[in-house]
């Protein structure tokens, strides 16, 4: 069987296999030695992928989410093994940095004074001792800015590079976890059972310290693997107006980066212009835009055209005369009823594209249409991409050398 332990499609199935044993009933010590036999280790990244796979077969996410306590502790030894501190949960101020001392200081108070009050009231419910095990439960409740910058700051990013299980399962945990803290104040704001407030009490413990488990092992390397510094750096923006659990960052992060504004504004200080990814000056976007391989033209929502591309093969004439014409008078008559029904779709949000194509001699024209549109979905005009594509159909074999 050794042949097959490097093989990463075998390996996810078997997991997947014991899981679903477990699922079914199976104790854990029955599946051990099959487990052992099979692997030295699991990452984190394999459980997700696990998690992930059993709702896309279909599985309810209530299904995985009390699977997930189940095979978290099945898994503990292994996992904490071979996960060793990410390196961000290192770096003071970053948002897994922040994860991670909230977590300390949550594991240290629940240790170090929940448990010790709850053995308290467990042994003499006195006022005393349910006052102060209800000020330890308000207390916990500073979890919930923990949980709510995980959901909706972290998450987002996560389900943007595919990873939507683990979110689903751990938000779904995070609501338990809630829950039960609500149900231990409750209880002990009324003349509850004591037997069943401690036990109350103690259930929403194990979950928050089996939480940071997962957030540790689980989510935080995953995290790591998959953010860019920029998706970081945003985390970490908005993170102050969800607020901490317990403690705040001990500094303000920030990314290394060269001041490219700065740099910019000192070389060409009154030609430059700041977009979403980087800085560029007037002349650099100019040139940009006239080396591209394309023509393209950009109309605006008014249906005015407001600039085109002067490459050095326009395929379609262009003069300056054209910028600020509406654009149905840029076109033959026979056309604009096309181009009028086109720019309906866009405007109304109907389509987001239209493409045409045509021979003109020996010219093959691809020609594209995109409604641009802002951050808020709003419609800001049309861009136009025309370009020959003769050439790359005529592409064949392979190049990779340099060209004489």
């Amino acid at each position: 069987m050794s042949e097959y332990i490097n093989n990463r499609e075998y390996r996810q199935k078997a997991l997947k296999e014991l899981i679903m044993e477990l699922h079914k009933g199976k104790k854990p010590e029955e599946v051990k030695a099959k487990f052992q036999e099979l692997f030295e280790g699991v990452a984190a990244s394999e459980i997700a992928e696990m998690e992930q796979n059993l709702i896309m077969e279909g599985m309810p996410v209530e299904e995985v989410q009390r699977l997930c306590d189940v095979h978290a502790a099945f898994f503990k030894g292994s996992i904490e093994d071979i996960h060793k501190p990410s390196p961000l949960t290192e770096i003071p101020g970053h948002p897994l940095n922040t994860f991670k001392i909230e977590n300390e200081a949550l594991e240290k108070y629940i240790e170090g004074t929940v448990k010790k009050n709850i053995e308290r009231f467990k042994q003499d419910n006195s006022t005393a001792n349910k006052n102060a095990l209800l000020h330890d439960f308000n207390t916990l409740w500073d979890v919930d800015k923990h949980y709510s910058r995980k959901e909706n700051l972290l998450f987002p990013y996560l389900e943007k590079y595919g990873i939507t299980a683990p979110p689903k399962v751990m938000w779904g945990v995070d609501d338990e976890i809630r829950a039960a803290i609500k149900e231990v104040r409750s209880l002990l704001n009324t003349q509850a059972p004591p037997k069943e407030t401690v036990q109350k009490a103690e259930e929403a413990v194990t979950k928050i310290l089996d939480m940071i488990f997962k957030e540790t092992n689980i989510l935080f390397p995953m995290a790591q693997d998959t953010l860019s510094e920029d998706e970081w750096l945003e985390i970490e923006k908005e993170s102050d107006d969800i607020g901490y659990c317990l403690v705040g960052p001990k500094k303000k992060w920030s990314p290394v980066r060269v001041d490219v504004r700065a740099k910019e504004e000192q070389q060409n200080p009154k030609g430059y212009l700041k977009l979403d990814t980087g800085i560029l000056s007037s002349q650099e976007i100019n040139e940009i835009l006239k080396t591209l391989p394309i023509d393209i033209t950009f109309v605006d929502k008014d249906d005015i055209v407001k600039y085109f591309s002067q490459g050095k093969e326009r395929i379609f004439a262009r003069t300056k005369a054209v910028i600020g014409r509406n654009v149905q008078n840029c076109h033959p008559p026979g056309s604009v009823t096309v181009v009028k029904k086109m720019l309906e779709d866009f405007k109304a949000g109907n389509k987001d594209s239209e493409e045409f194509w045509l021979r003109l001699g020996e010219v093959y024209v691809y020609i594209r249409y995109f409604a641009v549109r802002d951050e808020n979905g709003n419609y800001l005009g049309t861009l136009e991409v025309t370009q020959n594509i003769q050439p790359i159909q005529e592409i064949k074999g392979e190049k990779r050398l340099l060209s004489d």
